[in-house]
């Protein structure tokens, strides 16, 4: 008798932790470089994610390149999460430099308020190589 109540249980359980789960987004944002015409951008160059997605950096060509946050305007918890998120950080919300065709950096969105949080690529900041994350609630 027991083992059946217990095993009741568990499913209660299960079910109530899965009703609650919802799905991680995986965004993708192309780098794009063509040094013939002296166009590099981010492509899509606008995402609109949630806290909890994740965003893919892919360099498809004309590297190298970088993602880096604009701090201009965000607070200091803003900024601590947004950097924390960045993996292999140069410095204060810069990632690493990516050199390779196909390289990726990922970053899983930190929990920070609704609104627009700009970035661009150092090496084609000239250029206007820029994007934005707008998150949502």
């Amino acid at each position: 008798m027991i083992p059946e109540r217990l095993t009741a249980l568990v499913l209660v359980l299960a079910c109530v932790n899965v009703a609650g789960v919802t799905a991680q987004t995986v965004h993708q944002i192309e780098i794009v470089g063509d040094k013939d015409q002296n166009r590099f951008r981010f492509s899509p160059a606008r995402v609109t994610v949630q806290p909890g997605d994740v965003v893919q950096f892919t360099v498809r060509s004309g590297p190298p390149h970088s993602v880096v946050f604009d701090s201009s305007g965000l607070s200091t918890a803003q900024r601590n999460a947004l950097d924390q998120a960045i993996p292999d950080r140069m410095s204060l919300l810069s990632g690493p430099l990516l050199t390779r065709q196909g390289q990726v950096m990922e970053i899983l969105v930190p929990q920070l308020p609704a609104g627009s949080y700009r970035f661009y690529c150092l090496p084609h900041r000239a250029y206007r190589a820029e994007g934005e994350l707008v998150i949502q609630e």
